[in-house]
């Protein structure tokens, strides 16, 4: 299948979704004993989800595992998705991530707690069945983008 630069083979994400869950699911856990952890795992996944907001799944810190370590040993991809809807998604896990972790630094845990479930929500739905829910935002948003404010 030919590739092009918007296009990423769809494993790449869904791996991606696999770890941020895993440090999502940790983030809850150790906040049940130590908010200021908690914080701290939340900020490190807060800065995986905004260098892949920024420089795409490709380049983005489990974009470049998958693309070294599994890529290699799962064969060509056969199916692909285009990268400004994956980038978008990132960008609202992102905000989701720094809403949290305010929440578990300010000691306001019940934030903290409900902003990095809706984040792993998120990311299970995409890693275990390939629902990415800023993927299906996207279009919403970049038509709302796209149409031009009204004075009255």
């Amino acid at each position: 299948m030919p590739t092009t630069t918007s296009e990423v083979d769809v494993r790449g994400p869904r791996f991606a979704a696999w770890v941020t869950s895993a440090v999502l699911v940790a983030t809850l856990l150790v906040s049940a004993v130590n908010s200021s952890l908690a914080a701290v795992i939340l900020g490190l996944q807060a800065v995986v989800f905004a260098v892949s907001a920024l420089r795409g799944p490709r380049r983005s810190p489990y974009g470049l595992i998958f693309a070294n370590l599994i890529a290699p040993r799962v064969g060509p991809a056969t199916e692909r998705e285009p990268v400004p809807p994956l980038k978008f998604a990132q960008l609202v896990g992102f905000v989701f991530a720094v809403v949290g972790v305010v929440g578990f630094a300010a000691g306001v845990m019940l934030l903290g707690e409900i902003a990095a479930a809706f984040a792993l929500i998120a990311a299970f739905l995409n890693a275990a069945f390939g629902i990415c829910l800023g993927c299906q935002l996207y279009p919403l948003v970049a038509r709302a983008r796209r149409t031009p404010l009204t004075v009255r």
